[in-house]
């Protein structure tokens, strides 16, 4: 299975638009609402965004982006499921490289895609893949972080044939949401990441996984 196959599995269809794109013309006009939005989330935050800094950002009319959205929260959600879909096709590259040779490399660099999305992809280290967007009831059945554990793991049972079991899998979703965290405050006040936090979560990382998935 290809790495840009299991991206686009794991988002299952939850992009909450209002009108899908059907022409080239409507596809672009929809990464450019969701740039905007990137670039806004990227200056202020997610919190404060709102549908007319979007459109103001991406030279749009306010009826534009309801179009597409119908409030701020869908617009973020779409954007956290875009982030999804790039980070989580990048990490399975990763896992799939021929040039890391052994396990332990290899999740090494599958982890190190969400830091470099935290430097270079606007908006991703405040919004990351949207479950900040703490809704009640919760929009989707489990977190996208979940999701990335589980797509991950598949991946390198595949490559790796690693043998899969609910405990490992847990571990796995553990070690993901460990490393959002130290993640998120690695650069919470520093745009290129805290060396001391973004280090602590690489120990952490593997001493987590190292036995489990050596095991």
């Amino acid at each position: 299975m290809s790495a840009q196959v299991m991206a686009d599995q794991s988002i299952d269809g939850r992009m909450p638009l209002r009108n899908e794109p059907v022409q080239a013309r409507s596809t672009a006009r929809l990464a450019t609402l969701l740039d905007a939005a990137a670039a806004v989330v990227n200056d202020i935050g997610y919190e404060l965004l709102t549908t007319a800094m979007v459109a103001e950002r991406a030279n749009a009319s306010i009826g534009t982006v309801y179009r597409y959205f119908p409030d701020r929260i869908a617009l973020l959600q779409a954007l956290g499921s875009r982030n999804l879909e790039r980070v989580l096709g990048r990490v399975m590259d990763e896992i799939f490289d021929e040039m890391h040779e052994d396990i332990n490399a290899t999740v090494a660099a599958a982890f190190e895609v969400f830091v470099e999305a935290c430097r270079t992809e606007p908006g991703f280290r405040s919004l990351r893949l949207g479950d900040v967007i703490d809704l009640r009831p919760p929009a989707k059945e489990r977190t996208y972080n979940s999701v990335v554990a589980d797509r991950m793991l598949d991946g390198l049972i595949s490559r790796f044939g690693v043998e899969d079991s609910p405990a490992l899998r847990f571990q796995f979703e553990i070690a993901i949401e460990v490393s959002d965290a130290l993640a998120a405050r690695a650069f919470s006040r520093d745009s290129n990441g805290d060396e001391a936090f973004l280090g602590a979560r690489r120990d952490l990382l593997t001493t987590m996984l190292a036995d489990a998935l050596s095991s």
